[in-house]
């Protein structure tokens, strides 16, 4: 059901998103509770279809977008041992990149690389590389300007155009495999150009010399959770993500609107009795991408199932699933307002050679028009001919009341805590209400060691034995119930 809020409960709305903010900055918030938490885009600018405006307010046009919101300000501490903490992901990164390399070196580097005194650093999944990205930034076609990542404390290089390639060609290999082909016929490599703000997949190897590409590599340890979903069905048409503290409406509405109007709906959505609904950032809007599902593997949007994505007809005549506005704006080109970011949730389209294919891979993000003629649309352009529709699809989110944690307004309990005891090797979990539990057990470089279903459990004191396969190790145990999670580092032995 739509509705029309009123300006107080809008008020409202701006004043909790901007104590959830400053709380979690503040140390107020419970962050441990959120495994995945989303870091702001950095953007404090205003802007309508072209050019910077004065913040819009209540009921005015634009309001709603990314700077009205502005989320958990990114924060970052130079160890001086060339790594970089980020105080909100709880993720360690690489400070300086190095030399480009292969994709498949990339995992050995990391195996291999004692940085700081750690042995246990990874290559960085898609969505762990894209926390680090920023949006106060700009970018001119091929040129760089100001670059799409903190360089007070990383070091991000430019393409060398005097070794033939252009400066935004300075690109980051992620770990994430497209789970499809793109131009037709190439393995592909999702990444993040620091340089231009975009996530595309890349060609593993040359289509032309068919030897393998090489781009930049930031190696990342810490936080093995982190870009690990964890969906829950509400049963009223939203899902609620208890990694992120995010509630996402289920099913788009199945009408393409341009950027204003996208902004305008969802800012005026009324669902499951909520009314703080808004188009979500960049960061926000990616952290619901299924990496693991495309169109031509799965049959089916990158998205988890729970989700309801309607589908659409590409001018292939195929059966295709649409982009999704972003309510940040991307600085790009001669007017660079007018362009606001999309996440593709089906094909990433561009027409090469007069042929419309899969040219960056379902999961990309990129960016388009934020208005247009419809009659005009779709049209193409840049290198890889990127579709631009205009009239692109919305999924709104709100601040989950989970997300609140503990703070000052009110003092919310977790229904869960767990300890562990090394002279029984057994992990003790405390609920407060009968709730479903499952145990996960990490290693420090975020693979699975075991999972436990446990189903239903009343109040009170629960013990778990750890599966004898453990050994001597360092682990992350992972509580999750069906309204938190609670995590932990033990050492088994």
């Amino acid at each position: 059901m739509e509705g029309i809020m009123n300006n107080s409960e809008r008020t409202f709305r701006i004043l909790k998103s901007t104590f959830l903010s400053s709380a979690f900055m503040a140390g107020i918030a419970v962050s441990a509770e959120l495994t995945y938490p989303i870091v702001s885009t950095g953007t404090t600018a205003f802007y309508d279809d072209s050019s910077i405006i004065v913040e819009p307010k209540l009921g005015e046009p634009y309001f709603g977008q990314d700077a009205n919101f502005p989320g958990t300000k990114a924060s970052y501490t130079d160890n001086g041992d060339g790594t970089i903490s980020d105080n909100v992901t709880g993720l360690l990164w690489q400070k300086d990149m190095g030399s480009k390399i292969v994709w498949s070196e990339s995992f050995i580097k990391a195996d291999t690389m004692t940085l700081g005194g750690y042995d246990d650093w990874r290559m960085p999944t898609i969505k762990e590389l894209y926390s680090l990205i920023k949006f106060d930034a700009r970018v001119f076609g091929e040129k760089a300007v100001t670059k799409f990542i903190d360089t007070t404390v990383f070091v991000q290089p430019i393409g060398d155009t005097t070794q033939g390639v252009r400066e935004i060609d300075a690109q980051t290999w992620s770990s994430t495999k497209y789970m499809g082909l793109t131009m037709g016929k190439d393995t592909t490599i999702f990444g993040v150009n620091f340089v231009d703000g975009r996530i595309k997949g890349y060609p593993q190897f040359s289509p032309k010399t068919k030897t393998s590409n090489v781009m930049y590599t930031r190696m990342v340890r810490g936080n093995p959770l982190y870009g690990k979903n964890s969906f829950v069905d509400n049963g009223d048409e939203t899902i609620s993500d208890l990694a992120t503290g995010l509630m996402w409406q289920k099913a788009d509405d199945s009408i393409g609107r341009d950027w204003e109007h996208s902004l305008s709906y969802a800012d005026t959505l009324t669902l499951a009795g909520h009314t703080d609904w808004r188009l979500p950032s960049a960061k926000e809007l990616q952290s619901i991408v299924d990496y693991s599902r495309s169109p031509q593997t799965t049959n089916s949007p990158a998205i988890d199932p729970l989700f309801n994505c309607s589908s659409i007809i590409d001018p292939n005549g195929k059966v295709n699933y649409p982009f999704y506005w972003s309510s940040t704006t991307h600085l790009d080109g001669k007017t660079p307002g007018n362009f606001a970011v999309y996440l593709c949730f089906g094909e990433a389209l561009g027409k090469m050679n007069g042929v419309v294919v899969d040219v960056h891979g379902a999961g990309a993000q990129r960016s388009d028009f934020k208005s247009g003629d419809i009659s005009l649309f779709p049209s193409y352009s840049g290198p890889q001919g990127d579709i631009h529709y205009v009239y692109n699809f919305v999924r709104a989110v709100r601040n989950s009341d989970q997300s609140v944690g503990i703070s000052s307004v009110s003092a919310v309990k977790k229904s869960a805590s767990i300890s562990y005891s090394r002279r029984s090797q057994k992990l003790s979990i405390s609920l407060t209400q009968t709730e479903p539990v499952i145990v996960t057990l990490f290693n420090l470089k975020g693979a699975v060691i075991s999972s436990q279903n446990l189903g239903m459990l009343n109040p009170g004191e629960h013990s778990i034995a750890f599966p004898t396969n453990c050994g001597a190790q360092c682990l992350i145990a992972v509580v999750k119930t069906g309204s938190s999670i609670v995590q932990q580092k033990i050492t088994t032995k």
